[in-house]
């Protein structure tokens, strides 16, 4: 009897942690099930992550492992080819994605814009009323004495505002149909990166450039040969940094060149010259293993980037605005952080490298063993390389960031399609000869055209659509041409020599 009792007692507790199990199992799959739909995005965004990030694994291996995979693993060309197609769609989409975030900024800053101006002119509306009402009261009906510290901050404003649309105002009509304004954000902060207070610049949008016909000005803008050339943002500055240490400023006035100051400081030539998106800092690489950056107000540099051991070929802004990258005839590349004037990071690019041009994680470099290299800034690995006929001496990304320009000693310009690395079209024209290591060609900026000089002193441009030679712009140079740049604007051309001589070209 009293082992039964004992038996049914253990039975009736079985039973009942059973059902307390049951129930505890029953809660946290509940638990489970109402968290996971909650999160449920997050998980799916993670596995999809994973999984990119595994396949860019993969892919990064059978590059790199390519040239040292075992004897006994047999090679498969049409593996190869299939992983460099992967990669450029791949970097492609990367481009895509930045190119979403820049449209969603631009959207948010006319939004911030257009509330801004209403601000603004509600202010100035407060503004002069009360100068109105103070003025009538004094007796004194001038305008152009402000009372009140309000006032003042109204004329400021418009001061500011007035110079803007005069700028938009002195633009040619035909211009100012192919162009709409944008705005670019202040960056805050205290650094030498920030802008100016409450500083808004317009970036001009080419939709349609217009192919030069004639020289409208030349003059020797140097004491010594000219390596580089750039426009600014608004279209009417322009900058040339040469042989003889300077860069020089220039304001375009009624179709001519006028010196609006210089910037010293390099110990060597200037070897390119890129100026930040807001037009209103210069950076500049120098035959003397540095890079300098200036504002333009300063004559000297704020900030000199030394680390590299030989003359520095190029030097670019990233993304961000707040790095920088250079270009090395010491076979490397190096990511500066501005604020820091610091190296942040060296990549060794295996050869010479006469040109960089970069996004915020893609790097792409030119070099004299006659390849393209494709370079994620991440991790420092290559993760493409596109053979060159010849040395290859300059790159240039389109608008679009849709295909990369290459120039090279083999008097070819090269288009790659960086969605799909493989597709290349050459461009070639009797009498066109690359005149240097360094001879750069560029897109036109509304990426239709191309234009490049030669060593006949003559400028040749290239029609992207169907591939023919559109103009050939002759009889103004005597030396090889080192260097162009096309206006945002789309309105002019410039040409730069090894004679020191400059030339503004426009089809007006």
């Amino acid at each position: 009897m009293i082992m039964d009792a004992l038996q049914r007692a253990r039975n009736s507790e079985v039973k009942q942690s059973e059902t307390w199990k049951r129930h505890i199992i029953r809660q946290l799959r509940h638990r489970n099930r109402t968290q996971t739909s909650v999160f449920q995005d997050i998980i799916e965004s993670y596995h999809s992550l994973l999984e990119k990030s595994k396949q860019r694994a993969f892919i990064t291996k059978g590059i790199l492992g390519s040239g040292s995979r075992p004897s006994s693993v047999p090679s498969s060309e049409d593996s190869l080819t299939s992983l460099k197609t992967t990669t450029g769609e791949l970097a492609y989409q990367v481009v895509e994605l930045q190119q979403r975030l820049q449209m969603k900024d631009v959207t948010l800053d006319e939004q911030h814009t257009k509330a801004r101006e209403a601000s603004i002119h509600k202010e100035l509306q407060m503004a002069a009323s009360k100068n109105v009402n103070i003025n009538e009261e004094s007796g004194n009906v001038s305008p152009s004495e402000p009372s009140s510290p309000k006032s003042e901050t109204a004329e400021t404003v418009k001061r500011s505002h007035g110079a803007l649309f005069r700028s938009a105002s002195a633009t040619s009509p035909r211009i100012i149909s192919s162009i709409r304004g944008l705005f670019e954000r202040k960056v805050r902060g205290k650094s030498v990166c920030r802008s100016e207070e409450d500083l808004f610049i317009p970036l001009g949008v080419c939709l349609v450039a217009r192919v030069p016909t004639k020289a409208i000005y030349t003059l020797d803008a140097h004491e010594l040969g000219i390596n580089a050339v750039r426009f600014s943002t608004s279209s009417n500055l322009l900058a040339t940094g040469g042989t003889d240490r300077v860069i020089k400023l220039w304001d375009i006035e009624a179709g001519t060149l006028q010196n609006r100051g210089t910037l010293d400081g390099s110990n060597e030539g200037i070897t390119s010259i890129e100026f930040d998106p807001t037009g209103t800092r210069i950076l500049a690489a120098s035959y003397d293993k540095s890079a300098l950056f200036w504002r333009l107000e300063d004559s000297v540099p704020k900030v000199t980037l030394t680390g590299h051991s030989r003359k520095v070929t190029a030097a670019k802004f990233k993304y961000s605005q707040r790095q920088v990258v250079t270009g090395s005839a010491d076979r490397t590349v190096k990511i500066w952080d501005l604020q820091r004037a610091a190296c942040i990071q060296t990549i060794e690019v295996l050869s010479f490298c006469s040109d960089v041009v970069c996004s915020e994680y893609l790097i792409i470099s030119s070099h004299y063993d006659r390849k393209i290299r494709f370079w994620d800034s991440r991790a420092a690995t290559c993760t493409q390389e596109v053979p060159l006929q010849g040395i290859g001496t300059s790159l240039d990304l389109c608008p679009n960031h849709r295909q990369l320009l290459s120039c090279s000693r083999d008097d070819i310009l090269q288009l790659v399609d960086l969605r799909k690395s493989n597709d290349r079209v050459a461009f070639r024209a009797e009498g066109f000869k690359c005149g240097s290591d360094s001879t750069k060609a560029i897109f036109s900026p509304d990426g239709s055209f191309l234009a490049a000089g030669s060593a006949d002193g003559a400028v040749y441009i290239w029609n992207v659509n169907t591939g023919n030679l559109e103009k050939r712009l002759p009889d103004m140079h005597s030396a090889p041409i080192s260097a162009v740049a096309w206006s945002l604007s789309g309105e002019y051309v410039v040409s730069v020599d090894k004679s020191r001589r400059a030339v503004l070209w426009s089809d007006i």
